[in-house]
């Protein structure tokens, strides 16, 4: 995990020393009624969920964040960290999945009793779903016009003892002036992180976006998701606000 983060490092380190006019920085947030990630709600809240991105060519590095509104929502909260590289219609890349409200109870050994849960630090790399960060290297193909199809798969190789495999395919299409998408995804094998004992779909997504004029120069992106999760049958309709 040390070599991984040096790398990390490294990259982000040469990356300023390329020409300024190389350089992209963009940022954003966006403000949801729920957080549905694969097919499970994370905190029965709405949340704030900024972005931050640094972009070099195809290389980019990137931190996103989901914090609920709701405090008794808390432990729901998350801060990721990413880095990843296209070329054409393909990319890979790796993100690390990191809750600052994860906890572990400490164990009273002289008297064998459970005590007070510890929050666990970020600096905790412990794997086995003890740590505070879970590694997932992805990689996906984009679509072209002939097949606009995506494709994405992604392997939990760190601190997922069961290293889950995500799989999932999504379609774009049109409807008047709403951009729409469909998109189907699934947990590949037996996994305690997706609760599910072989392969299963765990998200059905209907997706609609368009673009709300405000003034002559300002428009407010709004969003719509339906999702189903038919192994687990539950189903959330999540509305979303990009600024």
């Amino acid at each position: 995990m040390k070599k991984l983060l040096t790398i990390l490092a490294l990259v982000f380190a040469l990356s300023w020393s390329l020409p300024a006019s190389a350089q992209e920085f963009s940022f954003g947030a966006d403000i949801v009624s729920r957080y549905v990630w694969r097919g499970f709600d994370f905190g029965e809240s709405a949340s704030v969920q900024p972005s931050l991105a640094f972009s070099h060519g195809g290389l980019e590095i990137g931190t996103w964040a989901s914090y609920a509104t709701n405090p008794g929502s808390a432990d729901a909260n998350e801060h990721d960290l990413w880095i990843g590289y296209s070329a054409g219609a393909f990319s890979v890349g790796i993100t690390d999945y990191y809750f600052p409200n994860a906890t572990h109870e400490e164990h009273d050994h002289d008297h064998d009793e459970h005590e007070d849960e510890e929050t666990i630090g970020f600096f905790d790399f412990s794997g086995d779903g003890e740590g505070a960060h879970w590694i997932e290297p992805y990689v996906s193909f984009g679509g072209t016009d002939s097949f606009p199809v995506t494709l994405y798969a992604a392997y939990m190789a760190h601190n997922d003892v069961d290293n889950s495999l995500y799989l999932n395919a999504s379609v774009p299409f049109t409807v008047g002036e709403v951009e729409m998408s469909f998109g189907i995804g699934a947990s590949a094998g037996k996994s305690a992180f997706y609760a599910t004992d072989g392969f299963s779909i765990i998200d059905m997504v209907l997706g609609a976006s368009k673009s709300i004029p405000i003034t002559d120069k300002f428009e407010l992106p709004v969003s719509v998701s339906y999702i189903l999760n038919p192994t687990h049958e539950k189903s959330y309709l999540v509305f979303g606000i990009s600024l």
